[in-house]
């Protein structure tokens, strides 16, 4: 077989070994993209069972409040207040939920975005 004249021989073999680099390279990239995925649904999971336990603890008090409450009442007119104050607490629990739930949606659009852009976290 004929050899190549040295100046091909070394062409040949750089662009081999820029092939190389480059697919090294798209395999970091494929590996970060899955790990980074894999860190997020586990941070999201996490989060989701933090919100259940923390809004069924909230729910259970201002049920009991709710409770304790309507057993102190003893007029139609404790019973408005009653209801007006509790409600406004339930208000209140509903404004202050959603807003946690918005600021966590905007952390997620900030990591999902660091992800796919290739940055580490940071």
């Amino acid at each position: 077989m004929p050899e190549l004249p040295e100046p091909a021989a070394m062409v040949v073999e750089q662009s081999a070994i820029d092939a190389s680099a480059r697919l090294t390279k798209a395999n970091q990239r494929a590996l970060d993209l899955v790990m980074g995925a894999q860190k997020v649904m586990l941070e999201e999971v996490v989060f989701a069972s933090n919100e259940l336990l923390d809004r069924a603890k909230t729910e259970t008090h201002l049920f009991s409040e709710f409770i304790s409450k309507m057993a102190g009442s003893h007029s139609v007119k404790d019973l408005n207040t009653m209801c007006r104050e509790c409600g406004q607490h339930q208000i209140d629990f509903i404004r202050r939920d959603s807003d946690r739930i918005f600021r966590h949606g905007e952390r997620m659009i900030e990591v999902t975005s660091r992800l796919f852009s290739g940055r580490p976290d940071s």
